[in-house]
């Protein structure tokens, strides 16, 4: 068992099964700061083996390319100029079957650890449309077999891509072999953007604001092209490092150097101010937090503009990879693995096989328009984040995102199995068949705690008694858990569990009112210091809402206060279908 074994808090569990919610979360949080999620040492294990099959699976189809070369000459082609082409596609099938982010135990899907195609290929599964009310032939929330067909054609014509010969246009220097011919993209262009409109968990899932986007670079010329993929990965950074402009990123990286598995405990413990009495971040996240910043801003700005292939181009190439690799040492929650080792290989293809070519090089101002979504979706999605989703507005792991809390009354939530199309059970139910009863509690409860050590998480227990008064009777899960539940993929995005998911599940459940209530947190926009909150009953409708200063979530602990009610403002009370005024608990 000590493969499978989690590391969990010691309690008394009959009597911590009895305490209130706040009691209850305490010494889980605390138990967070030296251990982490906890996850048994076979988690880590099984993603680094699942990291290496990314890697051999991408340079085997790779090496299948006529002419290249077979795997033992890797050496000599893999700085060729179809092999990013091909790695972009490959990544964008990796991630769109479900096998990248929001994979596996630390996503709370256990067995099976898949979600991506089970559901995707299965009819009568949840979809949500971007935009039902705007975009004809997108109302609906029941996967039909026209989306299937779709997604289907995204898998295919992904396949085929991989599949093709470098006998696009010829490319200058001599030996390469040249570049995919850019029709061959157009199939897998049109089926993505076409079923992205009818379900954004797929179009996000294939992570569309970067692969989807590169793809239209392959009609540029080759010199314009490696421009293309240079300003994207420039977005990624610069977006990157603009949302961890705020207040929320040091408690981020304290949490993420808690996951560490390789972090001692005694420099964990020094990550927070007093741990675990005050378990806000110390001065060693918030410099971490500052380093990191001016990273992602400082060093994309000169391998982009800069950079000559010199020494110095070497010191910052090997500077980022460092930094990408400490990213992955972390085991991140949603798991973003094969995302960061993309990551890496860019910088050694980009911007040293080929640091010959730089943006002064750019012979099209077409290649320009490649800036349009990379920046004009980030600058929307900072400014109005309701509207835009935290992975095209490029606002990564930094703290600010939407979330959610799902708060299920009596058998509510185990109703859920009975009503939803799904290929896998609650994750509650998926531990039971590995743990004991108190096993299964104490890691579903970890997630609760996790939250609760974001700036946002401390915003939802103080909303939480809003919602359900002291919690008795109620089982609490995070929005995450249930969106991966219902939707097959879940990656931190609070849009993919809000009013538009609660809709689609009371259309097939008939909760009454009370049985199933949602609160809902918007992430800050970037010139303001509030967040907006919602707070929706499924049979009901919107009850709720009213905005919360971050400044208030900088001063409390990741645990609820019972002492005082949380601090709202602006609040609007709706109105009932019945016409009466809507009484929380």
């Amino acid at each position: 068992m000590g493969l499978i074994k989690p590391a969990l808090p010691e309690v008394d569990f009959e009597q911590w099964s009895r305490k209130p919610h706040a009691q209850r979360l305490r010494p889980l949080i605390e138990h967070w700061v030296e251990n982490g999620f906890g996850a048994p040492k076979a988690v880590y294990l099984l993603y680094a083996i699942k990291c290496g099959l990314y890697v051999l699976g991408a340079a085997l189809v790779i090496s299948a390319t006529p002419g290249i070369g077979g795997l033992g000459d890797i050496g000599t082609w893999w700085d060729e100029p179809v092999v990013y082409q091909k790695l972009v596609v490959f990544t964008l099938l990796y991630e769109v079957l479900g096998f990248g982010c929001g994979w596996g135990p630390l996503t709370s899907r256990f067995w099976p650890p898949q979600g991506g195609f089970l559901y995707w290929l299965r009819p009568n599964t949840i979809r949500l449309a971007p935009w039902p009310d705007k975009v004809p032939l997108t109302r609906g929330t029941n996967r039909t077999l026209l989306d299937v067909a779709l997604y289907v054609g995204v898998i295919a014509s992904a396949v085929w891509l991989l599949t093709r010969p470098a006998d696009g246009v010829a490319v200058t220097l001599e030996g390469d072999l040249g570049v995919l011919d850019p029709v061959a993209a157009l199939p897998l262009i049109a089926f993505l953007g076409v079923l992205g409109l009818r379900d954004k968990a797929i179009f996000l899932a294939a992570r569309g604001e970067q692969y989807w986007v590169t793809l239209f670079l392959f009609f540029l010329p080759f010199i314009d092209m490696m421009i293309g993929f240079q300003l994207v990965m420039l977005a990624l950074w610069w977006g990157a490092a603009t949302s961890k402009v705020n207040h929320h990123f040091p408690y981020v990286v304290a949490i993420m150097e808690s996951n560490n598995p390789f972090n001692p405990k005694w420099f964990k413990r020094k990550l927070y101010r007093d741990a675990p009495t005050d378990l806000r971040p110390s001065w060693i996240p918030t410099t971490l937090a500052h380093v990191g910043t001016a990273t992602e801003y400082l060093v994309p700005l000169y391998l982009v503009f800069f950079a000559d292939g010199g020494t110095l181009t070497w010191v910052a190439i090997t500077y980022m990879a460092l930094f990408h690799l400490h990213i992955l040492s972390t085991v991140p929650m949603g798991v973003p693995l094969e995302w960061n080792l993309f990551f890496l290989f860019s910088l050694f293809y980009l911007f040293g096989a080929h640091s010959d070519i730089s943006v002064w090089d750019m012979t099209t101002p077409a290649t320009l328009l490649v800036l349009v979504p990379l920046i004009g979706l980030p600058l929307l999605g900072n400014l109005n984040p309701r509207i835009v989703s935290f992975l095209p507005a490029m606002r990564y792991y930094a703290g600010n995102w939407a979330t959610s809390a799902w708060f299920f009354h009596g058998d509510a939530e185990d109703r859920l199995e009975r009503h939803l199309t799904t290929t896998s059970r609650l994750p509650k139910h998926q531990l039971a068949m590995l743990y004991d009863d108190e096993t299964v509690a104490l890691m579903g409860s970890k997630v609760q705690s996790w939250r609760s050590m974001h700036t946002h998480g401390r915003a939802h227990n103080g909303l939480t008694r809003r919602v359900i008064g002291d919690g008795e009777g109620w089982a609490i899960r995070d929005g995450e858990v249930v969106a991966g539940h219902a939707l097959g993929w879940n990656f931190g995005e609070g849009h993919l569990h809000n009013w538009q998911l609660l809709a689609a599940i009371q259309e097939r459940c008939q909760f009454e009112a009370g049985e199933l209530r949602i609160m809902v947190l918007e992430s800050q926009p970037i010139h303001r210091k509030t967040q907006h909150y919602e707070i929706w009953d499924a049979k009901l409708g919107l009850v709720e809402e009213g905005d919360v200063l971050v400044a208030d979530m900088l001063t409390r602990q990741p645990w609820p206060d019972e002492s005082e009610d949380y601090p709202v403002y602006n609040v609007r009370t709706h109105v009932s279908q019945t016409g009466e005024a809507v009484g929380l608990a």
